[in-house]
């Protein structure tokens, strides 16, 4: 019998509101300025800087510039090209402050992560209305152009506040005290919008204090994980393809994994390369190029979805790492690791590595493990050619992705290939019932036209596997498949 989903009512009810609220702020101004600057810091902190700047730089003028219809229509060509120049200016000074913030924030501690894009949003208005022609404030935001930067500097520093705690899930001990903080900000900014004025010798205070944060963060660059430190994790990688030992050596000043025979793998932000091109055909590349699209947000779709629904996201997780026997000291591979989000319900003390096809799933759980304050051994590489010896990890699993793999039975074999003799396997994915009913609707057609209803892979099994057992999850959406490599295996 599948397990039941335990569901939170009160929680369905908050996200739902919380939805809807959203949604009117596309509509309504008054709700729009403040749901506006979460919406952009939100995305902007899921995109690689460069790409971030360039949709945000599409949404905004798109928009805005259908929204002026009118004047182009009735305009000069002169007049016209003034007015769409105008518009790209703004839309410009609106964006820069988001893509200072993503550049900066992740390179700073705790609450003084939320500080670049209100000092950054509040200086660029200054400088603006200080150097700008009188007539581009009718584009500037109506608080900047009545003088009152420290109106914008509040709404947006609330902004991304609320995205701090959103990316802590509400769960920091600090949580409550930054919640009240911000709450208190909003009553002032509400009860002062009118009067809050400072004077305008003061507003080059936020340009001063953007560049201390800029100076800070380009001096607390993130240092890169060094492979020749550590012998014993690089003893125990091999080539996927020739099976030989690596071993570390530098080229141009970056580290690349050696093998006796020649073969060369970069490493790059510290995480190992073990791909070639033909390790992405079919249907890996096709879904790799799904995940390389949502890979920043992939996490954030899930917890929507989640709460939407009204289920305990926490719950469900657990429901199928109950199942592994970590414990603390154990060495883990979680293969098509992606955001790293099931690394949270290991017990603390074990040796975590992860490894997955997307490079840009893998920088996700970097800065999810920053966040969590783990760390973990990441490889870029193919689940069915796992870089690594055999019987290397206490624990392996997988969960979500091998419904799609080119070869499951290739990727089960290795995970039974480096696992430790008497380990306990995991592997967990979607059923048919929710292919079927949620990715078969989603829009873009990848699910759609399969060769074959997706199963537990049980009948792939090599024979001599031992404990197999199999479960339905989530009202009969998701299985995990367990089975135990045996003491004396060959595999």
């Amino acid at each position: 019998m599948p397990a039941k989903t335990e569901y939170n009512r009160r929680l369905q009810i908050v996200a739902c509101g919380v939805t809807i609220l959203f949604i009117l702020g596309f509509f309504l101004p008054s709700i729009g300025r403040w749901t506006g600057p979460i919406m952009g810091v939100w995305f902007v902190g899921t995109q690689k800087p460069l790409r971030g700047f360039l949709w945000l730089m599409a949404f905004s003028f798109g928009p805005h510039l259908v929204a002026g219809w009118r004047i182009l229509l009735h305009a000069s060509p002169g007049q016209a090209l003034e007015y769409v120049a105008w518009i790209f200016l703004a839309t410009l000074l609106a964006v820069l402050p988001l893509t200072f913030h993503r550049l900066t924030s992740p390179r700073l501690p705790a609450l003084l992560s939320t500080l670049p894009f209100p000092l950054a949003a509040a200086a660029v208005q200054m400088l603006s209305l200080s150097f700008l022609p009188r007539g581009a404030s009718l584009f500037l935001a109506n608080d900047a152009a009545a003088g009152s930067w420290a109106v914008l500097f509040c709404v947006d520093l609330i902004a991304a506040g609320v995205v701090w705690m959103w990316n802590h899930e509400f769960r920091a001990a600090r949580i409550g005290w930054v919640a009240a903080f911000y709450g208190a900000l909003f009553m002032l900014v509400m009860a002062t919008r009118h009067t809050l004025m400072i004077d305008a010798r003061f507003a080059w205070l936020p340009l001063g204090g953007a560049i201390v944060l800029a100076v800070w963060a380009l001096l607390n660059r993130p240092k890169e994980k060094l492979w020749a430190g550590r012998p014993e994790t690089v003893a125990l990688l091999r080539s996927p393809y020739t099976g030989n030992p690596l071993h570390v050596d530098v080229e141009r000043g970056s580290e690349v994994l050696v093998s006796g025979s020649g073969e060369r793998f970069p490493v790059r932000d510290g995480i190992p390369a073990f791909l070639k091109p033909e390790d992405l055909t079919g249907d890996n590349l096709k879904y790799n190029h799904l995940y390389e699209t949502i890979g920043g947000f992939y996490d954030d779709i899930q917890r929507v979805f989640c709460d939407l629904k009204g289920f305990d996201r926490d719950a469900y997780f657990r429901s199928y790492m109950r199942l592994l026997e970590a414990k603390p000291g154990d060495s883990v591979l979680e293969t098509s690791v992606g955001t790293g989000l099931n690394f949270k319900y290991l017990p603390r003390g074990v040796k975590l590595s992860g490894l997955d096809l997307s490079p840009e799933m893998l920088i996700n759980c970097q800065a999810n493990l920053r966040r969590w304050q783990l760390d973990a051994d990441l490889f870029v590489g193919n689940a069915e050619s796992l870089p690594f010896a055999d019987s290397s990890f206490d624990v392996v699993f997988h969960v979500g992705g091998i419904n799609f793999f080119n070869d499951r039975a290739k990727a089960i074999r290795e995970m039974i290939r480096v696992a430790k003799p008497g380990s306990l396997l995991l592997i967990a994915d979607e059923t048919e019932k929710h292919v079927k009913g949620v990715y078969e609707k989603a829009p873009g057609g990848l699910y759609k036209n399969r060769k074959e209803p997706v199963s537990a892979p049980i009948d792939l099994l090599p024979p001599e596997m031992q404990d197999a057992h199999l479960e339905e999850l989530r009202d009969g959406q998701f299985y995990a498949l367990t089975f135990r490599k045996p003491s004396c295996a060959k595999v």
